[in-house]
């Protein structure tokens, strides 16, 4: 089943995120070569695609898991939130219906 993880930021963890950001993206390419992978992303703190030090709000992780249990233990693991990114982190099951 897919799951979405949506995940808040502290205030000014841009160098924080910097930092861990290759770990982080690390996991993601596993969950993408394994094919479980739908998207994922962050929310920059202003509109734009690039919001330089205004740096970002959270993430959002669209993928499959085979249980809820599993989805919030690999969310749970994420280097973001051992660095001290994340300030709270919602994995919720996620049912997708567009694109099909």
């Amino acid at each position: 089943m897919l799951y979405s993880i949506i995940s808040n930021d502290v205030e000014n963890s841009l160098a924080a995120r910097q930092q861990a950001r290759p770990a982080h993206l690390a996991r993601l390419q596993q969950l993408l070569d394994d094919g479980k992978l739908v998207l994922a992303g962050p929310n920059p703190a202003i509109d734009s695609d690039n919001p330089g030090d205004a740096g970002f709000t959270g993430s959002v992780v669209v993928a499959e898991f085979s249980s809820l249990e599993a989805a919030q233990a690999w969310a749970d693991a994420d280097p973001y939130i051992a660095a001290g990114v994340y300030e709270n982190v919602t994995v919720k099951p996620f049912k997708q219906v567009f694109p099909n």
